[in-house]
């Protein structure tokens, strides 16, 4: 796959929904900057990981590294896994992606995991009455109207985690938390995506 056509899906909150992107290098590279929406799953690690990617065995997966020979290796690994649409994506090294990001994306299950560790921060980007109504235990509330000013205001002792109902809001502010230098996952599957959320009033 082009890198030019990765940027546009992933540039597309619609469009974006229909693929899975799997950064395929160590996590020190992936935090040095990764693609949009981007998880990480380092190549070696991968075939121990497949049970975490069922539910994408016959949807659209990316898989990205450095120059292409990384992401080569994981798309065969997912084929020969029953994996029916994988692509091999320009490398960061060969392509200037527009969406290149320190903001790390996390599917939901992994998500979970880490707010549970309470050793995050968990910023919540839905509407106030959704907040309301139920959210994850000590989230802090924001909207992507007044993050910006929010941001001022959050305590910065710990990591961030950040989560609305698709991942569309919360990565704008998962992107400028990161921005501002700061460690920060957004959950890639949202409230209305992925129902082991724990919520509370």
């Amino acid at each position: 796959m082009a890198g030019e056509d990765l940027d546009k899906i992933e540039e597309d909150d619609k469009d974006k929904e229909k693929y899975l992107v799997i950064d395929v290098r160590d996590e020190k590279e992936y935090k040095e900057g990764r693609v949009k929406h981007a998880i990480n799953i380092p190549v070696g690690e991968l075939e121990g990981k497949l049970g975490d990617l069922e539910a994408y065995k016959d949807k659209e997966v990316v898989t990205v590294c450095n120059i292409g020979k990384k992401s080569a290796e994981a798309v065969e690994i997912l084929a020969n896994n029953g994996f029916t649409k994988v692509s091999n994506a320009q490398g960061v090294k060969d392509f200037t992606y527009t969406t290149l990001t320190k903001a790390g994306s996390l599917l939901g299950a992994k998500f979970d995991e880490m707010v549970k560790s309470g050793n995050y921060t968990v910023i919540d980007v839905r509407d106030k009455k959704d907040y309301e109504k139920g959210h994850i235990k000590d989230a802090t509330h924001t909207t992507v109207d007044t993050y910006v000013e929010d941001i001022k205001n959050f305590p910065t002792d710990k990591p961030f985690l950040t989560y609305c109902y698709s991942g569309n809001r919360s990565w704008k502010v998962a992107d400028e938390l990161a921005k501002q230098g700061y460690e920060v996952y957004n959950a890639f599957d949202g409230t209305k995506e992925y129902d082991g959320y724990e919520l509370v009033k």
